[in-house]
This record gives C-alpha cells, sequence and structure tokens, in this order.
C-alpha cells in the first residue's frame, strides 16, 4: 500500500519574523537578514524575532514553564495547525501523530562554568568530571532538559495527543521525522502527522561546543556559499518550524487544500572524506526521484567541506536553477533546517511559483538528506 502524502498546513517562525513570507522577503533580496553580532562576539547569532506569546500559547504558566526552544516549537506547532484547518478540531488532533526533532534542554551554566575551571586543575579530569555529574547535575535539572518535552508542551497546548516520537541526532533528526512521518502515512499506518522541530541559538553552551568543533563563522555576515572560500562555519539561528501531513484521500475527506505533495524523503549518512558529499547528494538525489526541478531549496551550513561540496554537486544536478539557501535569512538552525526548507518549499509551490522542488540537508558533520515535493 502506498498513499500519496500532502501538506495541508505549516508554520514558521525565525529571525526574519513570523510566516513564510518574512523568510522568503530575505532570501530574495527584500529585506536584511536579522543579525546579533555584539551579545556573543565574535560569533553572530540570528536572534529569535519577537513573536506574541498569547497567540498560540494562551496561558502564561504554560509561557513560563517553558524554555525559549519549547515555546519557538509550540508557536511554529500551532501556527501550522491554524493553516491546516485543524485547530479547532479536538476529535482530529486526538488521533494526530506528532513527529519532533530536537535537541537537549537548556543548561546550568553556573554548573558548567564551575566545572570547565576546575576541570584544568585536576590531578585526574575523569573521575572529577564523574563526580561532579553525579553531585551538581541535579536529576530535577536533567528531567527539565528533555528534549521530548517539545512534544509533551505541543500537546498540553494544542491538545495533539495521538502518539508522538521525537527525534535527536542534529540536521539527520529533522530529515529522519519527515521520512518516517511520511512513511506511516503512505503505507497506511496513520492518516495524519504533525512533525517539525525548533532551535534556540542564543545558548552559550551551544556556541561552546560548536566553537571548540571549529563550526562557527566569525565575523561579519556572509551569504552561506560564500564563506568556504573564507575558512566556512555557519551562524546559528533561532526559530521554529512544523508542517501538517496527510494522505491524500484523508485531506480531501475534511475539506482541506493539499499545498504540495511531499513525494519522496531520502536520507544516508556517510564518512565525510573528500567526494563523499556530492556523492551521497546525487545518490539520494536518485533515490528520491528528483527529476528537473525548478526550485532547490538548500539547508547548506557554510561549513567548508560539505558546503563546496553541495554547492558544486548541484550546479550539475539541477542546472540554470539558483539555490535558495536558508540559512542566509534565518542562520542554520540544526534539526529544524529540514522542515523549514520543507514549509519554505511548499509556499512556493502551493503559489505555482514551482512545480517541482529538491531540499538538502547536509548535516556539518554527519548525515545527509533530500526531500522531493511536487505540485498537488
Amino acid at each position: 500500500m502506498s498513499r500519496d502524502v500532502v501538506i495541508t498546513g505549516y508554520g514558521l517562525v525565525s529571525s526574519a519574523g513570523e510566516g513564510v513570507d518574512a523568510a522568503l522577503d530575505v532570501l530574495r533580496g527584500g529585506a536584511r537578514p536579522r543579525l546579533d553580532e555584539t551579545s556573543f562576539a565574535p560569533y553572530p547569532v540570528h536572534p529569535a524575532s519577537a513573536i506574541e506569546l498569547d497567540r498560540q500559547i494562551p496561558k502564561k504558566s504554560d509561557q513560563r514553564q517553558m524554555e525559549p526552544w519549547q515555546r519557538l516549537g509550540v508557536y511554529a506547532a500551532g501556527l501550522a495547525l491554524d493553516h491546516a484547518g485543524a485547530k479547532d478540531d479536538a476529535a482530529l488532533k486526538a488521533r494526530m501523530h506528532l513527529i519532533v526533532a530536537a535537541g537537549g534542554g537548556e543548561r546550568d551554566y553556573a554548573v558548567d562554568g564551575q566545572i570547565l575551571t576546575r576541570i584544568r586543575e585536576a590531578a585526574d579530569p575523569g573521575v572529577f568530571l564523574n563526580e561532579r555529574l553525579m553531585s551538581d547535575v541535579r536529576p530535577t535539572l536533567f528531567l527539565a532538559q528533555l528534549s521530548n518535552l517539545l512534544a509533551g508542551n505541543i500537546s498540553i497546548v494544542h491538545g495533539v495527543t495521538g502518539a508522538s516520537r521525537t527525534f535527536m541526532g542534529e540536521e539527520s533528526a529533522g530529515v529522519d521525522a519527515l521520512r518516517v512521518a511520511r512513511a506511516r502515512i503512505a503505507s497506511g499506518q496513520n492518516d495524519i502527522v504533525l512533525v517539525g522541530g525548533s532551535y534556540n541559538a542564543e545558548r552559550p553552551d551551544s556556541l561552546l561546543i560548536y566553537a571548540m568543533g571549529g563550526f562557527l563563522w566569525q565575523g561579519p555576515f556572509s551569504p552561506v556559499f560564500e564563506r568556504p572560500q573564507a575558512g566556512g562555519g555557519f551562524i546559528l539561528g533561532s526559530g521554529g518550524a512544523f508542517v501538517v501531513l496527510e494522505s491524500r484521500e484523508h485531506a480531501q475527506g475534511r475539506g482541506a487544500r493539499a499545498l504540495a505533495s511531499l513525494s519522496a524523503v531520502a536520507s544516508t549518512r556517510t564518512r565525510r572524506e573528500p567526494g563523499a558529499v556530492a556523492s551521497s547528494l546525487q545518490a539520494l538525489w536518485r533515490e528520491a526521484g528528483v527529476a528537473r526541478p525548478d526550485l532547490v531549496v538548500s539547508g547548506a551550513t557554510g561549513v567548508a567541506m560539505p558546503t563546496s561540496e553541495e554547492r558544486d554537486a548541484l550546479q550539475g544536478l539541477a542546472r540554470d536553477v539558483v539555490p535558495l539557501a536558508i540559512g542566509d535569512a534565518m542562520g542554520h538552525t540544526i534539526e529544524m533546517q529540514a522542515p523549514a526548507g520543507v514549509a519554505l518549499a511548499a509556499a512556493l509551490i502551493a503559489r505555482d511559483e514551482a512545480s517541482e522542488a529538491a531540499v538538502t540537508a547536509i548535516g556539518h558533520w554527519r548525515g545527509e538528506g533530500v526531500v522531493r515535493l511536487t505540485r498537488a
């Protein structure tokens, strides 16, 4: 059994603002990307835009108990439900499944700072670290950081109470969340799924980790595909992106408009040897059945090797198509990069500005994915 899977709603919040139009305005040169170059200098970030949380998270108590990445995700999920015409249908949401791509929660910066300071003087750093993790990181604090709390808060606030799953694993989490959601609907296991993710870039701990790995861009803004020539690196961005996926029959049955078809999601994970990203992208392109796309939405990071190989491969795979690098508008949003790309592609297809789109998600370290969308 293989049913058509369509997108009936999307919700996006990013540094560019609320909705796909704000991001597209930046991508098309109508507005400048929003950047905070001082708070975490020398590393710029694309900060979260100001949103009226009450519109999608009515209870102040719910807002207070969430961390920033959860608020962004819950808000974007509400936008997607609104757009799909599902927000006020309690029975529909009770059987709607939920798949979230998310990383860990916020850190206790005071504890992290103490450990990083004192571990330098420890006689046995490994023993010291284990002792501190056992005594300083409280179980209650750890529970507050669980990545599946985003799914829990979406269920509480929006009433999406079908089965839920949370995927972790950086960029690949977003790709596989879409892949599994699509596969379950196509196979007849589910009729409707809410899928997406969120990310808070304004976190010293995240910036520290990626800086230690040599992945962050330093200095003034530069377009994603131009960064490899200057050493490469990504600029983290805050935001949330969700899409509502349904079988075509289910959408027709409830009178929902199919904005685009989610025709295929292909993913893999290769060792990053020279040429591996290009070969992987070419293989995924074929697996996803991408034919003659008139739109390419790229989740390229800006990291030198994978970004340069993706740029060169796309010149052969999608001739005469200039890729839209979503990092230019909203930064690199890790787990939500693929859902954000799908939301933007679906919007352009729904407006008849494209008939076939390919969305790429090439991880900064590991993981590659290609999503194919077509007219519904």
